[in-house]
């Protein structure tokens, strides 16, 4: 067993799910690798246990019923990791726009000292490769919404390429993590960077899915452009103390 978690919650991921686990246990670094996924109807759970008869050490499963969300799922996961002692656990996606050699950067980052670190597509321009213009525009200036808002000094705020520590996912209370979409990216940084936890971003390059369906929406902005607001709001009422030894 690794001491270091990949999570991949996956929905109709069936192009892509075979070569991104492969990929991933042929990083110079062992990781395990845990796949939330969301029953999807193409049989890309039946994909996964086939491999896992030839990775039975490194690669798991997490079923879940249905489609019930991007930041549920990353909490059923993170809740997965720490019952069986990960030391550092990182979110990324299933269909390549995530880069897994980029994987090696980030838990360096965790070995040298980050408690949180974000694969980031701001922090060195705008490494975006593959998107239309309007949604590379909507995500840039959704991450300056929320840097305004929170008063986090994150470039990229809504990334879904992330690593943690062990002790932020023990420290955040997940049960109390409120937005479930692609918000959930953002009140979880924002969680962390309330608590003080040392955040850094690494650069990479994001590029669009080739295979598979996209699953962004309008009503998943409007969901963390809205739950920012409220975020920040309850936060002005919420103490945020780390326990200390």
């Amino acid at each position: 067993m690794s001491k270091n978690l990949v999570i991949i919650p996956t929905y109709n991921e069936k192009e892509n799910v075979e070569k991104m686990i492969r990929k991933v246990f042929s990083l110079e670094k062992p990781f395990d690798l845990l796949i939330v996924e969301d029953n999807s109807p193409d049989g890309t759970a039946a994909i996964v246990k086939t491999l896992m008869k030839e990775f039975p050490e490194q690669l798991h499963i997490l079923e879940r019923k249905g489609k019930l969300g991007l930041g549920t799922a990353y909490i059923a996961g993170f809740k997965w990791a720490l019952e069986r002692d990960y030391t550092a656990v990182c979110e990324m996606d299933c269909d390549f726009s995530h880069n897994p050699d980029d994987l090696l950067k980030l838990f360096a980052a965790i070995e040298n000292g980050a408690d949180v670190a974000i694969g980031s597509r701001y922090v060195s321009g705008i490494n975006v490769v593959n998107w239309p213009l309007g949604r590379v525009l909507m995500s840039y200036f959704a991450s300056i919404y929320v840097k305004v808002v929170t008063g986090m000094k994150i470039h990229d705020t809504t990334a879904g390429f992330v690593c943690w520590s062990r002790e932020v996912l023990e420290t955040i209370n997940l049960d109390k993590i409120k937005l479930i979409g692609y918000g959930f990216q953002i009140e979880m940084k924002f969680t962390a960077f309330k608590f003080g936890f040392n955040i850094q971003e690494v650069s990479i390059v994001f590029t669009d899915r080739q295979e598979g369906t996209s699953k962004m929406s309008g009503g998943i902005f409007n969901e963390a452009l809205w739950g920012v607001l409220k975020m920040k709001l309850r936060s002005l009422t919420t103490k945020y103390e780390r326990k200390t030894e």
